[in-house]
């Protein structure tokens, strides 16, 4: 499979802090975390330009066909500018996944699924990313976000052999120089409706020290540590910013239609 690179550019929203689910091994916890001021600069930014089209066209009553085709107006026009405004942003340099690993083919088309994968000896080890926003209830994002909520990512880390029907499935917190994993768990490759009511293990900060530090060393000896930060943080905001464009486009597109009809 070819090896690709993405372009590390801001990301575009701010993440809550994952050192309560995802607690870094104790090694890790004391070590100093970098700033990138011009990612937050890019996240307040964001949050701004995706607000804005529908706060003026909230603003706006709606009680006559030419009120409505004003405000489409407006929406159309704020959409132009914000579009324009996000594709002239300029990117950083490239950066390239650590070897061995390597870019699931079309993984920035897809919705959800593997980003990496590699080779350890005959086991297969895939790597899904995402940010923790995307699945804490509405609201504790906000409340729980601070400086460093840029700086955390949320893993899913499968490993599997050559004829076995399940795959060890790890869950974890990826820092910039650390991984927390909050659990363990036997699952099936193919995921199915009954896959996730299985007996997924004992939490994992309740196994005693000497086990949590030798899963730690296990994922660790295959490469999944947080040397991948750099990489899947870029790679995360070169599939957000690519969202971004298309929604502006096909939000765009209805609204010209429905001007039209």
């Amino acid at each position: 499979m070819r090896e690709t690179s993405v372009t590390a550019l801001p990301t575009l929203f701010r993440l809550p802090s994952l050192s309560s689910l995802f607690p870094p091994p104790a090694r890790h916890r004391h070590r100093d975390r970098g700033r990138e001021m011009w990612k937050r600069a890019a996240t307040r930014w964001c949050r701004q330009a995706s607000t804005r089209a529908g706060r003026q066209a909230a603003s706006k009553p709606t009680a006559s066909p030419g009120l409505s085709s004003a405000v489409d107006s407006i929406i159309l026009r704020s959409l132009k500018e914000h579009y324009l405004e996000a594709s002239r942003m300029t990117p950083p340099p490239k950066v390239n996944p650590p070897a061995p690993f390597k870019i699931v083919s079309g993984a920035l088309e897809k919705q959800q699924g593997p980003v990496l994968h590699r080779k350890y000896g005959e086991e297969e080890i895939t790597v899904s990313v995402m940010r923790l926003v995307n699945i804490l209830p509405s609201g504790a994002a906000e409340d729980d976000a601070d400086d460093d909520s840029i700086n955390q990512l949320f893993l899913h880390v499968d490993i599997s052999k050559p004829g076995q029907e399940e795959a060890l499935h790890f869950l974890c917190g990826l820092y910039p120089d650390a991984i927390g994993i909050h659990s363990v768990c036997l699952r099936p490759k193919l995921i199915g409706p009954g896959s996730f009511r299985k007996y997924s293990g004992r939490i994992f900060q309740e196994l005693d020290q000497k086990m949590r530090d030798a899963f730690h060393i296990f994922i660790e000896e295959r490469g999944v540590n947080e040397s991948l930060f750099s990489f899947l943080q870029a790679w995360l905001y070169v599939k957000d910013h690519r969202n971004l464009m298309r929604w502006f486009k096909s939000v765009g597109a209805f609204i010209s239609e429905s001007k039209t009809t």
